[in-house]
């Protein structure tokens, strides 16, 4: 039983900080486009800023 009992901590560990590694590389893209269309158009570049 603790066998079971350690598989099932081992597995949501490794989905948890799955998804921790996926929210972090979505924030990253979204960074990068963010960026991508302020050189693309200047003028929401100004307004990027303001916020």
């Amino acid at each position: 039983m603790g066998y079971l009992v350690a598989a099932y901590l081992i597995f949501w560990s490794v989905i948890f900080f799955y998804i921790l590694y996926l929210a972090r590389r979505q924030r990253a893209i979204e960074e990068r486009m963010d960026r991508l269309q302020a050189r693309l158009n200047p003028d929401l570049w100004e307004e990027h800023d303001e916020l």
